[in-house]
């Protein structure tokens, strides 16, 4: 948590209202919640999303469990390390358009919130001693109060972990050759969140990696619009190369990759079993298995069996925790019961 957002209930509450009100938007179409649905672990079931103009963005929505853990919150901007500054891209960025807050709107949308008796109330009880608590900056704060709250820690695999229960025989199975040498998932998913790399087998400051999904032409490149890391620093090796994903509840997070373009968990391990995926037609055509930027971590992995993917499937499932995504703390407020 950074200093200057301390969490609180009253505070979290009011970013949950914040997060699911269409009012937030510019024009009275959108909410936080449009693209992270609590069904979809926070995340979207669209291939890419659309911002509230119609504009359609090119990266897919990632899933916000546990995100209060994570020191990168975008697939290619290192810079975003805080949800407070992760939130100003969504809110008023113009390319693409995502919630539609621009200078000459900004004034409207924090009067809608302010000509509420209800939201002057909850503004004043989570900023309390402030002269003018209904800010813009207060406004990001409560938003990422409300996203530090959403946890998600009681999965089968977690109870397992916790010897509630013990896992089946292949999910067992599934359990131990993700963690091994031989698959190597976990070295890139790892930690609490599934998302974070071995620092004993990955190099150091290692952070985002290129996994074979595109080699344009055979050239090694990426769509124009989406190419990774390499916009950020210009550096030809940051080629495709995106913030490794969190798994949690990664069976109702589909569709996957970057850019959607992965509907389900079988294409994935397939994917990885091959090391990179063949676009055989159209504008992306090319190997990427042989991309000369791919990460030597991405396979592939030549002695998996299809047994093995059965397990390693059946793993990924208990990676879905239902007290979570039924949680009513996590609940559209303005819902009808």
């Amino acid at each position: 948590m950074p200093a200057d957002n301390p969490m609180s209930l009253a505070k979290v509450e009011l970013g949950r209202h914040l997060f699911f009100d269409v009012r937030l938007s510019g024009n009275q179409q959108f909410s936080c919640s449009t693209c992270h649905q609590r069904i979809s672990g926070f995340g979207d079931s669209r291939v890419t999303p659309f911002g509230s103009t119609g504009q359609r963005l090119v990266r897919n929505s990632q899933p916000l469990a546990n995100v209060a853990w994570f020191d990168l919150l975008t697939w290619s901007d290192p810079t975003a390390t805080t949800l407070e500054q992760q939130m100003l891209t969504p809110l008023f960025g113009s390319v693409p358009v995502e919630m539609g807050v621009d200078d000459g709107n900004r004034a409207v949308v924090l009067a809608r919130f302010a000509a509420e008796a209800d939201y002057r109330a909850r503004f004043a009880a989570s900023f309390p001693g402030e002269a003018d608590p209904l800010t813009w900056p207060n406004l990001i704060r409560a938003i990422a109060a409300f996203q530090r709250s959403i946890v998600s820690t009681d999965s089968r695999y977690d109870r397992a972990v916790r010897g509630e229960l013990t896992l089946t025989d292949a999910e067992q199975r599934g359990r131990d050759l993700f963690f091994s040498s031989r698959a190597g998932c976990g070295t890139c998913h790892g930690g609490n969140t599934f998302a974070e790399p071995n620092p004993a087998v990955v190099p150091a400051g290692t952070r985002h990696f290129n996994i074979g999904l595109y080699s344009i032409g055979n050239s090694g490149a990426y769509p124009s619009n989406n190419r990774g890391l390499i916009d950020r620093t210009g550096v030809a090796a940051d080629m495709g190369r995106f913030r490794t994903p969190s798994l949690r509840n990664v069976e109702v997070t589909s569709p996957y990759m970057n850019d959607g373009s992965v509907a389900s968990l079988s294409t994935v391990i397939d994917l990885k079993i091959r090391g990179g995926r063949d676009v055989a037609t159209g504008v992306n055509a090319g190997d990427g298995a042989a991309n000369p930027w791919k990460s030597p971590l991405a396979g592939p992995l030549t002695t998996i069996t299809p047994t093995d993917k059965a397990d390693l499937i059946a793993f990924l499932r208990t990676l879905t925790d239902p007290t979570f995504l039924s949680n009513p703390a996590y609940a559209n407020p303005f819902a009808t019961p």
